[in-house]
């Protein structure tokens, strides 16, 4: 038998138990890992609306009930987190750091487009030890507003509209009612604290509170608890 042959049965042979290992460890994670959360975010015609409830929850047990699950990148940018905190707050963090470097040599903010796909290059390089999240990126750059949907794989999805997390199901149905074509962020902000509201009332996994990100051409700001009182009763 030639070198080549033995290499390429050798070459044939870990490919198969990689894919033997990637596939045990897709259905350890499903098996294992704890679904809980709701979180949304709304492209407008003047900015971006991110919104999250505040319960972490560890299976039936709710671990903390005064979580941030919307961390700002930078003045112009802002994410959602799903999933293992761990692990998403050390993308979190991966994030503002290529953003403020950015920032500091360019003089400028880093694209919201460019920030997505640095997230998605995270997650992609990590893919067979997976960073177990599920996150939202969106912002407003010199293109406008923008709302980037990114896996634990790496998977990019530009949006108008998403949720994610366990109570998304219940939050797409209002979602897919009340979003429309030209919505501002002081409506856009509205939909979303109802989206979020109604995953609170039939999730197990969402609750304890929601807070709610504006990101327009002012910056990122969150809205206080007299401005969400205003607009409904949480």
């Amino acid at each position: 038998m030639s070198y080549n042959t033995k290499l390429f049965k050798r070459v044939i042979s870990h490919t198969k138990y990689l894919k033997l290992g990637v596939s045990y460890l897709s259905d350890y994670i499903e098996q294992h890992t704890y679904h809980g959360t709701t979180t949304v975010g709304i492209t407008c015609t003047d900015g971006v609306v991110l919104c999250a409830d505040m319960r972490a929850s560890a299976g039936y047990f709710i671990a903390n009930n005064n979580t941030m699950k919307i961390q700002k990148i930078d003045n112009h940018a802002g994410m959602t987190i799903a999933g293992g905190v761990a692990d998403a707050q050390n993308v979190t963090d991966m994030l503002r750091y290529h953003s403020n470097i950015h920032r500091i040599e360019k003089q400028e903010y880093l694209p919201i487009k460019s920030l997505a796909r640095l997230a998605s290059l995270i997650f992609f390089q990590n893919r067979y030890y997976p960073f177990i999240a599920d996150i939202l990126v969106g912002g407003y750059d010199q293109q406008g507003p923008a709302l980037y949907n990114i896996d634990m794989f790496g998977s990019l999805d530009k949006k108008t509209y998403v949720t994610t997390g366990s109570g998304s199901p219940v939050a797409y149905g209002l979602l897919e009612s009340e979003y429309r074509d030209g919505l501002t962020v002081e409506e856009g902000k509205v939909v979303a604290l109802r989206a979020v509201k109604a995953a609170i009332t039939r999730n197990i996994g969402t609750g304890d509170g929601i807070n709610v990100a504006i990101i327009d051409k002012q910056g990122y700001r969150l809205l206080t608890k007299e401005q969400k009182k205003a607009i409904i009763t949480l």
